[in-house]
C-alpha cells in the first residue's frame, strides 16, 4: 500500500501494540495538517512566496486513482487554497485544516486498507475509546527503516525530510526514534516550513489551553472563596 507523509506521521503516533497515541491531540491534529501541505510541496503543487503559501500548478492528484480517498482529501485542501480570497501563511492554514475529523478519516482509511484494526470500548465500563492497534506492521517497518536511515546519516529524499521535519515539531521524534541524534533532526528540520508552521500552531494552541486553566482555575478560587 502506498501512504502519505499524513498516514506516515499517524503510524509513528500510534503505539504499534496497543494502538494508543504517543503524543497529544493538541500536537497531533496540528501535525497531521501540516503533513498534508508537506505533501502538495513535494507533489509541486504549492510553496512558499513572500512566506505565503501559493499554488504552483492545480492538477487534479492521483490521477492513476481516482477512487483513493487520500488523494480526495489532498485535492480538498488543494481547492480550499485556490478558493481562498488572499494568500495566506502556512501557520494559517495549518489551524484551519487540523480537526479530529481529518484524524479519524485518516485512521478509518488506514483500517479499511489492512493495515490498522479499529478496536472500540469503554474506559470503566462508561467513557468510550477506540484505540487502534497495527493490523499489517510491514507499512509501518518501511517508514522507520527509511528514517532511521536519514537519522543515521543517510541523504533524505523531500518525502523523509517533511515527515522528520513535521515529527520534530510536534516532538514525536523524541517518542518514536528516542535514540535520535537531537543535531541531526534539527539538520534536517531546518528551514521546512511545514514543520515550522505546526510548531506556531501548537505553540498557540498551547498558550490558548493554559490560559483557559488559569481563568477556570482563578474563577474556581474566587468562588471557593469567602
Amino acid at each position: 500500500m502506498k501512504v502519505t507523509i499524513a498516514e506516515e506521521l499517524l503510524l509513528l503516533a500510534y503505539s504499534e501494540d496497543e494502538g494508543k497515541q504517543l503524543i497529544s491531540t493538541m500536537q497531533l491534529d496540528p501535525a497531521l495538517a501540516g503533513a498534508l501541505l508537506a505533501e502538495l510541496a513535494v507533489e509541486g503543487r504549492v510553496e512558499l512566496s513572500d512566506k505565503k503559501l501559493v499554488l504552483t500548478g492545480t492538477a487534479p492528484l492521483g490521477d492513476d486513482e481516482p477512487d483513493d480517498e487520500l488523494d480526495d482529501e489532498l485535492k480538498a485542501v488543494l481547492s480550499r487554497v485556490a478558493g481562498e480570497h488572499k494568500e495566506r501563511k502556512p501557520a494559517w492554514w495549518v489551524q484551519r485544516l487540523q480537526s479530529s475529523k481529518l484524524r479519524t478519516r485518516l485512521l478509518t482509511r488506514l483500517a479499511e486498507a489492512g493495515v490498522l484494526t479499529e478496536q472500540r470500548g469503554k474506559v470503566l465500563g462508561l467513557f468510550p475509546v477506540t484505540r487502534w492497534p497495527e493490523a499489517d506492521p510491514g507499512v509501518e517497518a518501511e517508514v522507520r527503516e527509511r528514517v532511521a536511515s536519514v537519522l543515521g546519516g543517510a541523504d533524505p529524499d523531500a518525502r523523509t525530510a517533511a515527515l522528520i521535519a513535521v515529527m520534530h515539531a510536534a516532538k514525536l521524534d523524541r517518542k518514536a526514534f528516542p535514540g535520535a541524534s537531537k543535531e541531526r533532526v534539527k539538520e534536517i528540520s531546518e528551514g521546512a516550513w511545514a514543520g515550522d508552521a505546526v510548531a506556531r500552531t501548537i505553540a498557540s494552541i498551547n498558550a490558548a489551553t493554559v490560559t483557559a486553566i488559569t481563568a477556570a482555575t482563578v474563577a474556581a478560587t474566587a468562588g471557593g472563596g469567602g
